[in-house]
């Protein structure tokens, strides 16, 4: 672990018995108590993340708006103070530089929360870009940031805070504000399908925020919880991961999020006269989720195969379910084969194991 890099909470994981792995070249826990336990705290009660490792980048200047209409999938135009937005960055031919959030101050100023294998890649990408009229700002390093989620998040969180948590929507966020005395950016988003927030701060605030939302939410049974968790919970609630459900050769739209991607807004965005073209010949491979009928996990990279025992495509994300209690896959697979009830097979070491077609999300919370 010497070689990898740090995030602010590193002693704090080592202290809570987290298991440190390399991450994307830092060192960050897969887990502390361990994974089932701790997606059953965030599905229940309250989880706590370090995801100090994402990166920041803010965007400001007189063109700002206009000129990430041009590099981004979403229609950044309609955004309106105090909102976040998902969006993609992508490159000409269609496949995504990166999955990011977009935080608007205003028109002249914007947060890109970015995932912390990419930043250096989409910093670079943002400056070959760039036009007059925009400045950019790399923060990354001068930022700690967590997340809180699960049904009791707010609880816990609103002990440390006199800011009324009601107030804030979903995919909102107010800045400054502060809690447990620390002045901080909280929106309500998150990672794992439940509500919740994620709390920006300064590097030397991270600790005592941690400390803190862990000690007040004791009596609600919050919990730290690692990367294994956060995998887990994203892929149940049918959040992507980048290379994986998204990459540089997979487009949003055979991820099934083209929702995300506002291919008649009036700017012309990087990528998008290829997926305006993918998608008037229509797609020949699809993402879909598989409940697996035989016992066994399926691993990303799995080959997939239909009933005639051709290959079809493979496992992008596969996994044990804890909530819905069996083992459950996204695939990428020849768009053909996508019916709902369809069964497939996918190749686990030299068996063929059954499963069938099911609708995408596996796991998702019921409304308020």
């Amino acid at each position: 672990m010497e070689n990898l890099l740090r995030t602010p909470l590193y002693q704090e994981h080592i202290l809570a018995g987290g298991q440190l792995v390399d991450f994307g070249g830092w060192a960050l826990p897969l887990q502390y108590s361990g994974i089932l336990e701790e997606v059953e705290a965030v599905r229940r009660r309250a989880g706590l993340f370090d995801v100090s490792h994402m990166g920041e980048i803010i965007v400001e200047g007189p063109q700002a708006l206009a000129w990430l209409d041009t590099v981004l999938t979403n229609d950044i135009s309609k955004l309106v103070d105090n909102q976040v937005v998902y969006t993609f960055m992508c490159y000409p031919h269609g496949g995504v530089v990166d999955d990011l959030l977009v935080y608007r101050y205003g028109p002249q100023k914007f947060l890109l929360v970015v995932n912390a294998s990419n930043t250096q890649k989409d910093w670079d990408w943002l400056n070959q870009h760039i036009i007059p009229g925009v400045t950019l700002d790399n923060s990354t390093a001068v930022t700690g940031q967590l997340a809180i989620q699960g049904p009791l998040a707010q609880e816990v969180l609103q002990k440390l805070t006199s800011y009324r948590l009601d107030d804030l929507g979903f995919f909102r966020f107010t800045d400054p504000v502060e809690i447990a005395g620390v002045p901080v950016l909280v929106s309500r988003t998150g990672y794992t399908g439940e509500d919740g927030f994620e709390i920006y701060c300064r590097v030397e605030d991270t600790v005592k925020l941690w400390q803190e939302i862990l000690r007040e939410g004791e009596p609600q049974g919050i919990i730290p919880c690692g990367l294994g968790a956060r995998d887990t919970l994203r892929f149940e609630a049918g959040l992507p991961l980048y290379g994986h459900e998204i990459s540089q050769e997979i487009t949003p739209l055979e991820a099934k999020l083209g929702f995300f991607v506002k291919l008649k807004k009036q700017v012309d965005f990087m990528g998008k006269a290829a997926l305006v073209a993918l998608k008037e010949k229509g797609l020949s491979r699809r993402l879909v989720g598989l409940n697996m009928m035989d016992k066994g996990i399926p691993r990303e990279g799995y080959r997939v195969f239909n009933s005639e025992g051709q290959d079809i495509g493979y496992v992008t994300s596969g996994s044990f379910s804890p909530t819905l209690n069996t083992s459950v896959a996204n695939v990428l697979v020849t768009a053909d084969s996508v019916q709902e009830g369809t069964f497939l097979w996918v190749g686990v070491r030299k068996r063929r194991l059954k499963a069938k077609v099911t609708k995408l999300p596996f796991y998702q919370r019921e409304a308020k």
